[in-house]
């Protein structure tokens, strides 16, 4: 598949990586469906990237909503082959804060988010992909998590977070290999540090010591390359059930 054949799906669309990834879509001549909890913003996007974009509101932590949104996506782009699944919190904060034990319900927010909210976003589109005609070596779709190096490297403050990136990461292979049957692919990408609206927000001294943590290139990564890799990944039909690392080859201290 081509990327100017991609009919997507991007989830947390409406700025950063999301962003990125639908105004790259559209600029190859694909046509993208924004997701996003934002309203405002949402629609904001959608105009900025133009073309062939839409917005639909949608909270990834509802099943209902979720599946009326790509319902709602199959009509306007006449089918689904891909899903970017870049909807997601930071949810920082210590095990044990100053003001005393993180609270249950907010580790289990950020695991409604990032994690359970990838899953219900991979199930609602595979089952359109599902029906999609099939293309060379029986392909019809593919889906794609965003992780982090959390993963793996997760820094104090980060629990919930690295937990819900390490779990998305997880399941990349079980789905992966389940849905190979109907030809649809399932990959993660794990993103070191970059050049979001959250980390812009930060003064530059902040971004600039990040950046050279970095060994090589010593700078923050650069949403356009996270979305240059989404569409390798659409592209090469043999990539499917990895994570792959896009960090500069940073490996991340405790704090």
């Amino acid at each position: 598949m081509k990327i100017a054949d991609a009919r997507a799906v991007v989830t947390g669309g409406a700025s950063g990586l999301g962003f990125a990834v639908a105004r790259h879509v559209v600029a190859a001549g694909g046509r993208v469906v924004l997701l996003d909890v934002q309203e405002g913003p949402g629609r904001a996007a959608a105009t900025a990237i133009g073309g062939a974009t839409e917005f639909i509101k949608c909270d990834v932590t509802s099943e209902a909503e979720v599946n009326a949104a790509m319902q709602s996506a199959r009509a306007q782009l006449g089918g689904i082959n891909l899903l970017v699944n870049c909807a997601g919190v930071i949810g920082a904060g210590r095990v044990l804060g100053k003001s005393g034990p993180m609270a249950g319900d907010f580790f289990a927010k950020v695991v409604h988010i990032n994690l359970i909210g990838t899953f219900l976003c991979d199930k609602a589109a595979a089952a359109i992909m599902q029906a999609n005609s099939p293309g060379a070596d029986g392909e019809r779709g593919v889906i794609i998590h965003t992780s982090s190096v959390a993963a793996y490297e997760g820094q104090i403050g980060q629990a919930a977070y690295a937990a819900t990136k390490a779990g998305v990461a997880g399941m990349t292979l079980p789905i992966a290999r389940e849905l190979a049957q109907f030809g649809i692919r399932v990959m993660s990408l794990a993103p070191g540090i970059f050049g979001t609206p959250m980390l812009s927000a930060m003064p530059q001294e902040v971004q600039d010591s990040l950046g050279k943590q970095v060994p090589f290139p010593s700078r923050l990564g650069k949403p356009e390359e996270f979305a240059a890799l989404v569409q390798t990944i659409f592209e090469v039909p043999y990539l499917n059930g990895e994570t792959i690392r896009l960090d500069g080859a940073i490996r991340m201290q405790p704090k």
